[in-house]
């Protein structure tokens, strides 16, 4: 109980801590822990530790064996480039090119799984999940294009095993951030994620559902430059998703997961900045190569959600919850301030087991550069952004 204790209260200082920045499966990580991430995210269907577990789906959770903690810390490398030419003076940028200023996070992460008898298993987890964010104070001449936006979860769970089904749930509580340059506003939600497997012979399957969960972010930005500052409301979207893996195969664990993300139908991202839902895939594997080391790979691809606007009126307006925002003003904040666009991401990673209670997992994350580019309707006005991402991930796993 007492190792427990600990553990929580590790959670809500890990919680804490946590930074914005990043950006994969639109502002969402594509898995949590470098043994999920190494294989493309994948984890709905057979999770390798506590933390991909509770993150995939609390299902997993029946899959673990014995009591285990894992501790996991990710040095995320964003690298964003903005490219603009528009007019100068009354409130314009004008011309300007530059790299985010903006270059390197800490995203931290921990997970606790327990049994509570045969039948039963407990976990906890709390980590940065969403993010992302530009810093282009000293190269964009009207100084306003700083954004950030930050979520942390802490997600207690409960799976219960019934012969070849499993069953999980979690509660979300999230901890959301924003600051687009006119000072830090943060408020909280609360959801939930539900779990079933199914094992069938060397085959595991699962499913998951995520509820949204909304956020409003009182005084965080003058959409309409009327002198005052406006809510936004930013909801975290609904998910759902299938997986299978197969362990038939001597040292070996194929997986593969798809997953539904309904950026489309949230406040925020998609009602108000336009943004599609996605449909992600994962696959990864897993070989035990020798005694004590592990080799892990995959591949993720989430199509970017943020949609293109072509030939738009940059005299016209949009509405933002309420609040009429010129239309060039709206384009710049989505494409220079969110472009949450990569698509496809490569992983790798490296397992080795110091002792039956330690082991020690790398990972790395690439996702391969993409742009979004936007010119108006008069053609003399273009904005564009370029994404590309590198993570590297090390985590600690302790069984008791």
């Amino acid at each position: 109980m007492k190792k427990s204790a600990g553990i929580l209260a590790a959670a809500f200082l890990v919680a804490g801590l946590s930074s914005s920045g990043f950006a994969t499966n639109g502002t969402n990580l594509i898995g949590v822990g470098p043994t999920s991430r190494a294989m493309g995210g994948t984890g709905i269907a057979a999770p390798q530790d506590a933390i991909s577990a509770i993150f995939s789906n609390p299902a997993g959770l029946s899959q673990i064996s014995g009591s285990q903690f894992n501790f996991a810390g990710t040095y995320f490398i964003p690298t964003v480039k903005a490219t603009v030419l528009a007019p100068s003076g009354g409130g314009m940028p004008g011309n300007w090119k530059a790299t985010s200023q903006d270059e390197a996070y800490a995203v931290p992460a921990i997970g606790l799984s327990n049994p509570i008898n045969d039948k039963m298993n407990f976990g906890i987890a709390a980590y940065g999940v969403t993010g992302m964010g530009v810093d282009y104070r000293n190269k964009d001449v009207t100084g306003k294009m700083n954004t950030k936006v930050s979520v942390m979860k802490f997600i207690p769970a409960l799976s219960c095993k019934y012969g070849a089904f499993s069953y999980g749930a979690g509660l979300d509580i999230d901890y959301q951030a924003a600051d687009f340059g006119s000072g830090l506003a943060h408020n909280y939600a609360i959801g939930a994620r539900l779990g079933a497997g199914y094992q069938y012979g060397l085959w595991d399957f699962g499913l998951v559902y995520v509820t949204p969960q909304n956020v409003a972010h009182e005084r965080v930005y003058d959409f309409d430059m009327n002198g005052t500052f406006d809510t936004l409301k930013l909801e975290n979207p609904a998910q759902y998703g299938v997986g299978a893996s197969y362990k038939g195969l001597d040292k070996w664990i194929l997986s593969a997961d798809i997953k539904y993300v309904d950026w489309a139908n949230t406040d925020g991202y998609g009602k108000d900045f336009d943004w599609e839902s996605q449909t992600v895939y994962g696959l990864g594997v897993q070989n035990k190569a020798i005694d004590k080391v592990t080799l892990r790979a995959g591949w993720n691809y989430g199509k970017n959600p943020v949609k293109k606007h072509a030939a738009f009126n940059s005299a016209g307006n949009t509405n933002v919850q309420g609040k009429v925002m010129n239309n060039f003003n709206y384009e710049y904040f989505r494409v220079i301030g969110f472009p949450a666009v990569v698509e496809n991401h490569m992983t790798l990673g490296v397992g080795y087991e110091f002792s039956p209670r330690f082991t020690l997992n790398l990972g790395y994350k690439k996702a391969f550069e993409k742009t979004i580019s936007e010119t108006d309707s008069s053609g003399a006005i273009n904005i564009k952004s370029k994404l590309s991402e590198d993570a590297y991930d090390l985590g600690l796993t302790f069984k008791f």
